[in-house]
């Protein structure tokens, strides 16, 4: 190709941002083969592998190789588990700093009403109460409304003082939402307090890009570890909501010497916690008893229904999320309206219900009836306080006060444990002697409370090893085990398919009003635009419920990176091209030696025709043994003709695009390889100039972030 030509794929022109959707692809000219469906000839033999021309403007942009640039025994440092170490230190300070500000401002606005207790609340005269139950939260909502405004504020500074000023903004509209009472919890916003910190600390000690990850997790577990006073949940919750997400994308992460940072963050964090808060646990384990294994089924299906009650708090918080959301873009109601609504809202719902409200665990010590002289709850109340506060909560989160699920799921979990706990009680004690049901010894319902309350935990934020462990950390009892292990383990199936860690950054990147839009091929006659924000209807959003799961460097500095990002400077330039006419065996051959999974299916004249995969490779081949048909002399076109959805390219994108856009819709359609062309011809039928995969679009944003952390002068030493 000449150099001419070559230069023509990647104009200088500002990027077109809208991909080409094919929801009709071409037909794929295969025949002569063993599967007659398709009237085409075979078009003649021809596979290799290619190497596509860059333009020279792309060499400006090469992209420096993190294990050319940074060494990966970093983490021998000492300053490494110093800044381990100092993360759990200010973390512990930050979070009892915290926890004294809710308490200040609880004190504050409540008048001691909290010490009494929702049950006194309940019986006083409306009177002499409404005007407090429903004006502090409100007030409360007053208040966070400014800090949200002057949060959005800061948003326009650089991107250092948005993140410390950010920080103690979002940090003290936490104190505000939970102090007025709202519903909402404390341990979210201590776990990104944490984050907050070891980021901080990380950019003034440790540079290292390799070690940020272990540092956030460090930051993590210390949050947990301070606010339940839990250090080994803190360290567990390290690992499900920080390095196991991130451990494909970032492979360079030492396990051994992230996991003796996280512990010693951990630790040092849970020793100050001790130290300003006090050495009880975050509520009051209360006494109850295992009475009999075969009551093990009984918590798997209270494990069962804790699963449906999470699926269903956390559908109807992103489905809340959604109508506030329009209710902002095309009502046109202010943003700053909504947390007052929200705690209005709340305030009115505590009149009839005000265990709702936020007074620390006094509430949940209240439903396990583990505070002495107050009088249990009944089970019909119990189980209208579980659809109660799933909605206050859900509105909260909605409306935009700031807080954490945390405290909210163990709520909920305590109260559908006590409920289920009592129905079975009753239900024993009433039934017929014929079915000798009385002979079954139950335990107690305040021993299905608390396994109700990991369960609970485990469905709403997918933690389900946290939620064992801090339930056992808790009351140090390991009769409970069994019974958690089998009741969190249902819950967490449940929801899992359905809750998704989808990064928020996709979605947060828009909201300043450029919207993406798909467009469909003119050739197609309904044509319509897509958002490429909308989330798939089938699951929901995990970070969008609680963003103290998404910690792991979704950062405002990582979208505007990918939005800088082309395709062209992402995608795979040698990449394996196949025709119809070409053996099987032969395109498995090159994609060995090229070690690619895939393979761009083209015809005589270099357009696109499909895709070609290992796993199409694999299943066509169990079929082929079954029709005893002789595998070395399959064909690329046997295996496309043999099943419609085979080897059709639903996308494209073109070297223009910016990444940012090519991943959100590569999460939209579930792709893993994108065929990049250079301008379409027909449909999505173009000239193929190379592929692009989720593992290079998060190599070159990896590389371009160590880039752009180190200093110049550091960079043109190393590479001169």
């Amino acid at each position: 190709m000449a150099l001419a030509s070559v230069l023509r794929l990647f104009p200088s022109s500002p990027p077109h941002l809208s991909p080409l959707l094919c929801k009709s692809p071409p037909p794929f000219p295969f025949k002569s083969n063993r599967f007659s469906s398709s009237p085409f000839p075979i078009l003649n033999q021809r596979s290799s592998f290619v190497t596509a021309a860059l333009p020279d403007s792309a060499d400006e942009q090469t992209v420096v190789s993190v294990d050319s640039v940074v060494s990966e025994d970093n983490f021998n440092d000492p300053r490494v588990i110093v800044s381990a170490c100092l993360v759990g230190v200010f973390t512990g300070i930050a979070v009892v700093l915290f926890n004294n500000g809710v308490h200040e401002i609880r004190d504050f606005f409540w008048d001691g009403i909290p010490y009494r207790g929702a049950s006194w609340l309940r019986e006083e005269p409306l009177d002499s109460v409404w005007v407090r139950v429903i004006f502090v939260p409100a007030c409360g909502g007053l208040i966070v409304s400014v800090l949200n405004a002057a949060r959005n504020a800061v948003s326009e500074a650089s991107y250092s003082a948005k993140a410390a000023l950010g920080s103690v903004l979002k940090a003290l509209a936490a104190c505000v939402t939970l102090g007025t009472g709202n519903s909402l919890g404390p341990e979210g916003p201590s776990v990104e307090i944490g984050s907050s910190i070891a980021k901080e600390i990380h950019s003034l000690l440790d540079k290292n890009p390799q070690t940020k990850l272990s540092l956030l997790a460090a930051g993590a577990a210390a949050g947990i570890s301070s606010g339940f006073n839990a250090a080994v949940a803190g360290c567990f919750f390290a690992v499900e909501s920080v390095l196991w997400p991130s451990s494909p994308a970032d492979s360079s992460v030492s396990l051994t010497n992230t996991t003796s940072m996280v512990i010693l963050s951990a630790v040092i964090a849970s020793v100050i916690s001790e130290v300003g808060l006090g050495s009880e646990p975050a509520f009051k384990v209360p006494e109850y008893d295992f009475r009999s294994p075969g009551e093990l089924p009984l918590y798997l299906l209270l494990g069962l229904l804790c699963g449906l009650v999470s699926l269903a708090f956390s559908k109807l918080t992103s489905y809340l999320l959604g109508v506030v959301d329009n209710l902002n873009k095309d009502v046109g109601i202010p943003k700053p309206v909504f947390p007052i609504v929200g705690g209005l809202t709340v305030g009115v719902i505590a009149l009839a219900y005000p265990e709702i409200l936020y007074w620390g665990f006094d509430n949940v010590d209240l439903l396990l009836e583990s505070r002495p002289f107050v009088k249990g709850l009944s089970g019909d109340l119990l189980f209208q306080l579980v659809t109660v506060k799933i909605i206050a909560t859900s509105l909260c989160r909605a409306f935009g006060l700031v807080g954490g699920y945390y405290a909210p799921s163990l709520f909920i979990g305590a109260a559908t444990g006590m409920a289920y706990g009592k129905f079975i009680s009753f239900a024993i004690a009433q039934s017929d002697p014929a079915i000798h049901l009385s002979i079954l010894e139950v335990a107690s319902p305040q021993a299905y409370g608390l396994v109700g309350m990991a369960a609970m935990l485990a469905g709403v934020c997918q933690v389900p090893l946290t939620a064992v462990l801090l339930l056992f950390e808790l009351t140090q009892d390991y009769r409970i085990v069994l019974p958690l292990l089998g009741a969190v383990g249902l819950s967490s199936w449940i929801t899992s398919g359905q809750m998704k860690r989808k990064d928020v950054k996709g979605t947060k990147a828009l909201e300043d009003g450029n919207r993406y839009t798909i467009q469909q091929p003119e050739e197609s006659d309904n044509t319509t635009s897509l958002s490429s924000t909308e989330a798939p209807p089938y699951f929901n959003n995990l970070c969008e419920v609680e963003s103290s799961l998404c910690i792991d460097d979704s950062s405002i500095r990582t979208k505007d990176l990918e939005k800088r990002i082309f395709v062209k400077e992402a995608m795979r330039t040698r990449y394996v091209t196949v025709m119809t006419s070409t053996l099987l065996t032969e395109a498995v051959t090159l994609m060995l030696t090229e070690k690619q999974s895939c393979a761009i299916i083209v015809d005589n004249d270099n357009l696109l025709l499909g895709l070609l995969t290992l796993t199409d490779i694999h299943e066509f081949s169990k079929f082929a043994k079954d029709k005893s048909l002789d595998s070395k002399v399959l064909l690329v076109s046997e295996i496309c003709s043999s099943d419609g959805a085979k080897c059709k390219v639903p996308w494209t994108a073109t070297p223009t695009m910016d990444i940012l856009s090519a991943e959100m819709i590569m999460n939209e359609y579930d792709l893993s390889h994108v065929p990049v062309i250079s301008e379409r011809v027909k449909d999505c039928r173009g000239q193929p100039i190379g592929l692009l995969d989720r593992e290079c679009i998060s190599l070159t944003c990896r590389a371009l972030a160590t880039r752009e952390s180190l200093d110049f002068d550091t960079v043109k030493a190393i590479v001169e």
